[in-house]
């Protein structure tokens, strides 16, 4: 294990992102010296694979932030002692009969005591796992530059499976990467555990999540084969100690296309009994296996309606199979057909009636917004919609529809607004974070999801404030409630400097970048206007799908009279998937937040918006406003040379110029056919496009990172 730590503590370059948020560099001097007199030792057992490892983060971090590794002892002996461990694994601990009701397994407390006279630093979990998230806090805290002279902290998370979710493809690919391809080297498993492996494990810990799902949703069924369940067993082996679980895709026909089976009825006998059998061989390899992620009868997956069955019959049957073994089923409720009158509709429509249908280890993973992880939605009706069964929320952190690696979007904002969105199903204050969090109707199973944007370059994420999105995640997994900007501060602390003159207008531009992309992208409710199939750059003229739903035009809707979507009672009627209070300001487009306008509203192109301009007038504005503000966060970028190390530098310079770039494309593209459609002129003081409507028709890309047909 030291040498795996080792070799993953020198990467090739110095700082290449590889570290993460985890660099563990030198503090300042004076800085430092507030810090080494309390860490002069270190207590802590290594009886177990993750009292081991806890050690080991806890001596790499406070040997590099203080370039003074702290003693190893067996007792307190000093001043400056940090003791770290649970009452049951340290007597030290049990004596000071500290209060740990309400950690459950996962969390920590941080106290400055006393121990045989002397001030020690106590880090205490109920179990091993929990005092490990005690020393990423602890070493967050010194990364931060918090004091740490009188800690008295509780936490624990709120959430009790925080999960990522790997779009990987055993051959390598990854569905909507863009940071290279999958980590997971499959040819090479089970026998050769690359020390990457245990680097990621060690980041994902160190933000609180607790699961990861291996492979895509759009799953084969091999993984489910004897092979490859001694490779998924592998990579449980290396995750273990950091309390983190494996999951699996499953596909639904597998007892077809593995099994030998002539059907996969989810109420065939046979069907149940081959799922049975196979949880009982998973467990019987991993016997902390998690469950099944499912994508069912969605995009053309096979499911139990293929059968004439329920959702619920299918999720059901494979929820009995892991049962026995603490399992679970996350059934995700992303399903939509051609023939729906508005996709946004269909998720609600089918799971809706089958409220308190699903077994008591089922949770329904749904994503944030009813259509498709678009840079800005309404939350998904289906949150405080169904109180008898668990909701786990899905988000998107790799940037299918927000410009893939090269473009600067922080994604904290777009999360906390989600979250923090109140659905009104018990009155005010019924927040979709409550509905998730269990605390709205009950619930002890609960969870988020996150589709990973994790790869194989050297910086895990495609670029270094990609890792943000990562880390923001995990920590409103965590809690649901913390604030997003607080989150953004702790990582540019700890990924690049404490150095206030860089924080503070970094973290800014971060705040700034969602909406900016929002602007230049799908400003006023505008949703789904990005080159089909692959997601690149604008489009709203396409109408070459075979699926209207596959089509921007679908979505926009934009004629001589007006555009936008008309989901109101007189529409398709989506607003009355929503609580009342919710659903009724949404069906008036006086009361309809501008933001979302145009999700809900088809509007004249000469409506007088609240700022007494028109319509038109305020969509030429924000395309145009995103693109200033982008070229806002370049001049930011310039000012912080010198602050940190020339080549993460470099590199972000190179893709906000990319990114200032495809702003002013999709301004000028989507200006250009909605004028054309329009007929109107352009509003003045106002540059035109830089080119004509048939040259952004003309572009044309192949071979688009992170795009397959499955």
């Amino acid at each position: 294990m030291m040498l795996v730590i080792a070799l993953s503590a020198s990467p090739a370059h110095a700082e290449d992102g590889y570290d993460l948020w985890l660099r563990y560099r030198p503090l300042r001097t004076e800085q430092a010296a507030v810090f080494q007199h309390h860490a002069s030792q270190l207590v802590i057992g290594s009886a177990t694979p993750t009292q081991t490892v806890t050690r080991q983060e806890l001596l790499r971090g406070l040997g590099g932030l203080l370039s003074q590794t702290p003693t190893l002892s067996d007792t307190v002996t000093r001043d400056g002692a940090i003791l770290v461990g649970t009452p049951t694994s340290s007597p030290l601990i049990q004596h000071l009969q500290l209060d740990t009701q309400g950690l459950g397994n996962e969390g920590y407390l941080i106290r400055s005591v006393v121990v045989e006279g002397h001030p020690v630093t106590v880090i205490v979990g109920n179990s091993d796992v929990g005092a490990l998230h005690g020393a990423f806090q602890f070493l967050r805290l010194v990364q931060t530059g918090q004091p740490i002279d009188h800690l008295d902290l509780h936490d624990a998370p709120r959430l009790k499976l925080r999960v990522l979710d790997h779009w990987d493809y055993l051959n390598g690919q990854v569905e909507r990467g863009y940071a290279g391809a999958s980590i997971w080297d499959w040819w090479k498993l089970p026998d050769w555990r690359d020390p990457r492996y245990t680097d990621y494990a060690r980041a994902n810990a160190s933000i609180g999540i607790n699961g990861t799902v291996v492979n895509n949703v759009n799953a084969g069924a091999e993984i489910l084969t004897s092979r490859y369940l001694q490779k998924v067993a592998a990579l449980a082996d290396v995750f273990r100690p950091y309390g983190i679980r494996v999951y699996i895709s499953a596909r639904f026909s597998a007892p077809i296309e593995i099994g030998g089976l002539k059907t996969a009825d989810p109420l065939d006998p046979q069907v149940q009994r081959w799922w049975r059998a196979k949880a009982d061989e998973i467990y019987k390899l991993i016997p902390d296996f998690g469950g099944f992620l499912v994508k069912a009868n969605s995009e053309g997956q096979p499911g139990p309606q293929d059968y004439g069955r329920t959702h619920a019959d299918g999720a059901n049957t494979l929820a009995d199979a892991v049962a026995p073994h603490g399992g679970v089923v996350m059934w995700r409720t992303f399903v939509y057909s051609p023939t729906n009158e508005d996709r946004a509709k269909q998720a609600y429509d089918e799971f809706k009636p089958l409220d308190g249908h699903f077994r008591a280890n089922v949770l329904l993973q749904t994503k944030n917004g009813p259509v498709d992880f678009q840079p800005r939605e309404p939350f998904s009706p289906l949150f405080g919609a169904m109180p008898k069964t668990p909701m786990m929320m899905e988000l998107e952190i790799t940037k299918e529809y927000l410009g893939f690696a090269t473009h600067l979007v922080y994604l904290g904002p777009l999360f906390e607004e989600v979250l923090s969105s109140d659905t009104m199903t018990h009155g005010k204050g019924s927040t979709v974070a409550r509905v998730i969090d269990g605390s709205l109707d009950g619930h002890t199973l609960t969870g988020m999801a996150g589709v990973a944007n994790i790869g194989t370059d050297r910086n895990w994420s495609g670029s270094d404030f990609n890792q943000a999105n990562w880390y923001v995640f995990g920590r409103l997994a965590w809690n649901p409630t913390l604030s997003s900007r607080a989150i953004a501060e702790e990582w540019v602390r700890m990924t690049f400097t404490n150095n206030e003159a860089f924080v503070k207008p970094v973290v800014d531009m971060m705040m700034g970048s969602r909406e900016a992309a929002v602007d230049y992208m799908t400003p006023l409710g505008l949703h789904h206007l990005m080159g089909p199939g692959h997601h690149y750059g604008p489009a709203p003229w396409d109408a070459s799908e075979a699926r209207a739903d596959w089509r921007p035009v679908y979505y926009h809707r934009a004629d001589r009279d007006g555009i936008g979507f008309d989901r109101t009672r007189t529409g398709s009627d989506a607003v009355d998937q929503y609580a009342p209070p919710v659903a009724a300001p949404f069906n008036d487009v006086k009361q309809t937040p501008e933001q979302l306008l145009l999700w809900f509203h088809h509007v004249p192109w000469n409506y007088r918006m609240r700022s007494g301009q028109t319509l038109w007038y305020e969509l030429v504005a924000h395309y145009t406003q995103g693109v200033d503000d982008v070229k806002k966060m370049r001049e930011t970028w310039r000012q912080m040379d010198g602050y940190i190390d020339p080549e993460r530098y470099q590199q972000v310079a190179a893709f906000l110029a990319i990114q200032e770039k495809e702003a002013q494309w999709w301004r000028d593209a989507c200006i250009a056919y909605f004028q054309s459609i329009s007929g109107l002129p352009l509003p003045p003081g106002f540059a035109p496009p830089q080119h004509s409507l048939q040259y952004y028709e003309s572009l044309k890309f192949d071979n688009v990172p992170g795009y397959s047909a499955w």
